[in-house]
């Protein structure tokens, strides 16, 4: 065995390694060559067995691997780094241009395969093109380490739309402008508001929520600024509101959409100078309060509407956070599904441990208009009505088993971008939904040359939703 160390080139800034393990120097060295102006280290290495003794010890970032070695076959290097928690990126070259061994060294997780006899473009190419996945792979890993967190403070989910959120919520949290929470029901936007009381300098203060839709409105003043005794009917004695007991801390207006057109602008005096009169009073107090606030809707459809103050709006849309609809959040369904269903089966003495294949699917697929309360709702009637080890599909409510049929794997909604094929089929060529979206999203991959993320965005899904699908078609076809 014969193991050759080449200068370090700094040209274009790499340092991804690459080992070669090549049985013939003086291709090795042909190759290295070829290979000078991409500035990379480049170890070489003539037998199998030691490219992978020269991998563990010295992680590289490409490996160009002969397929014919004099002591093992250069697929069971590749079988042998399947087993590897790292891996490097692998480029096999093989002599006698066989398909099928070019195919199986792919399967088995190689990047590209050369022919031999290939020209220096031809190598260079296929290397650059790895260097990028390497330096591609090198930037997410460093992002999962440095920002990627399945949980914060009570939010649970990793995925990219709540990451996103965290951060904002961190930058946002030390300063005292005010903050817009916006997101469907259900998205957990008093979850939000609390996560950025705790995480800021006002955690030891109190937290003030109010619901401007749960209160009659002409109570809503005096929830806010609180009244004085004999100010109306009823109020028999001093009663401080919300702005009150927020001194210090965070108010936390929820829906405040909802609120009356006239109390607005009190509510924008008070935010401009943080002083306000208890219903009934001449006497102004002045309050030191950190304002977030949240709703359902469309506040600029509400200003265009007249329903909301277009000053107020202004006043408090200073750092918006928009917090994602439960199916836009890929896996992170699962794993609050998951977080539900242990936490309810300990407070029913159930035995549940997790959810069969089907009910993970369907979870999935499922648009959940109600986003994380429906969740919520649906796992804690499972826990309580059922008993058993895993939830399967006859124990969900009947609302959610009725979304698919016995025949039909659950599935998300056709994508805009082949409506028009379904409508103009005729009765008599009606086939399944998901065999004419199984076909539609192969023909997508195939006209990106088998770019799965790239097919994805063209029809404006997730690639996790391609990969999932896969799955399902897989099991129907089996």
């Amino acid at each position: 065995m014969i193991e050759t160390t080449y200068q370090k080139s700094t040209v274009n800034g790499n340092t991804a390694g690459l080992l070669l393990i090549e049985d013939s120097i003086a291709l090795a060295r042909v190759y290295q060559e070829y290979l000078g102006e991409l500035g990379l280290e480049v170890r070489h290495v003539t037998e199998g067995r030691a490219g992978l003794r020269q991998i563990d010890a010295d992680m590289p970032g490409i490996v160009l691997l002969d397929l014919n070695l004099p002591d093992i076959n250069g697929l069971e290097v590749l079988e042998s780094l399947n087993t590897s928690e790292r891996r490097p990126i692998v480029i096999v070259i093989t002599a006698h241009g066989s398909v099928d061994m070019a195919v199986e060294a792919m399967r088995l997780g190689a990047f590209d395969f050369l022919q031999k006899p290939f020209d220096a473009e031809r190598l260079r190419v296929t290397v650059r093109n790895a260097l990028e996945k390497h330096n591609l792979a090198s930037i997410v890993e460093t992002y999962r380490q440095n920002f990627s967190r399945d949980t914060f403070h009570s939010f649970l989910g990793s995925s990219m739309p709540m990451q996103a959120v965290y951060r904002i919520i961190e930058s946002a949290a030390s300063s005292r402008a005010t903050v817009f929470i916006t997101g469907q029901s259900g998205t957990g936007k008093e979850v939000c508001a609390e996560a950025i009381h705790q995480e800021g300098d006002r955690s030891n203060a109190p937290f003030i929520p109010l619901n401007c839709a749960a209160i009659p409105r002409d109570l809503m003043e005096s929830e806010i600024f609180g009244h004085v005794k004999g100010a109306f009917t009823g109020a028999d004695k001093e009663r401080n509101g919300a702005a009150s007991l927020a001194d210090g801390g965070t108010l936390f207006l929820d829906e405040i959409g909802e609120m009356d057109i006239d109390l607005q602008s009190k509510l924008l005096r008070f935010i401009q100078t943080g002083s306000f009169q208890k219903v009934g009073s001449s006497k102004t107090e002045t309050v030191d309060v950190r304002f977030v606030c949240a709703t359902n809707r469309d506040p600029l459809e509400m200003v265009r509407e007249g329903r909301f103050r277009e000053d107020l709006y202004y006043r408090l849309h200073v750092i918006p956070i928009h917090l994602p609809s439960l199916h836009e959040r890929d896996e992170d369904v699962l794993q609050i599904a998951e977080h539900f269903l242990h936490e309810y089966s300990d407070e029913e003495n159930k035995n549940f441990s997790g959810f069969d294949d089907y009910v993970r699917n369907l979870f999935m697929q499922y648009l959940w208009p109600g986003n994380v309360r429906e969740l919520q709702n649906v796992i804690r009637n499972t826990v309580v009505l059922n008993n058993g080890d895993q939830v399967t599909k006859d124990m969900l409510p009947l609302t959610l088993g009725q979304q698919v049929t016995e025949s039909t794997p659950p599935e998300t909604p056709v994508p805009a971008v082949y409506t028009e094929t379904l409508i103009s089929q005729s009765t008599e060529s009606i086939r399944p939904l998901w065999i004419i979206e199984k076909e539609t999203i192969e023909k997508a991959i195939d006209k990106c040359g088998g770019n799965v993320p790239r097919a994805a965005a063209m029809l404006e899904i997730s690639p996790s939703t391609i990969y999932r699908k896969r799955q399902t078609w897989e099991n129907i076809s089996s």
